[in-house]
């Protein structure tokens, strides 16, 4: 069966589920990875993939008929790459000015990286 599965970090994979277990470790076969940039997605293709349960959250499996039946455009590997690169780009300009906007109003935040997790 052919399964979508949404890991921790954001990536997205597509491939057959050959394996699972009690921890929800996965095995992938014939995977890709799906990049999605507004109405436009490339596929990456990544062979069989091996995923660690707690990364996983969530995993569904994909109806074959309605698969093809998208409202978006599939592009190729290096055009979505490179739209992935501008849209995180502009990401960043904007958390850059929100900073900077709260650091005017004598407001700061942490940065997610210096964060302690627990």
């Amino acid at each position: 069966e052919k399964h979508l599965v949404l890991l921790r970090d954001g990536r997205t994979l597509i491939g057959f589920l050959r394996s699972i277990d009690q921890f929800a470790n996965l095995v992938l076969h014939q995977t890709v990875e799906r990049i999605h940039v507004g109405k436009k997605y490339g596929d990456i293709p990544r062979g069989i993939f091996v995923v660690r349960g707690e990364n996983v959250v969530l995993l569904g499996e994909i109806d074959l008929e309605k698969e093809s039946d998208t409202p978006l455009q599939q592009v190729s590997i290096e055009e979505i790459l490179e739209e992935q690169r501008v849209e995180q780009q502009a990401k960043q300009e904007s958390e850059k000015l929100k900073v900077q906007a709260l650091k005017e109003r004598g407001l700061s935040v942490p940065r997610a990286d210096t964060l302690d997790e627990y």
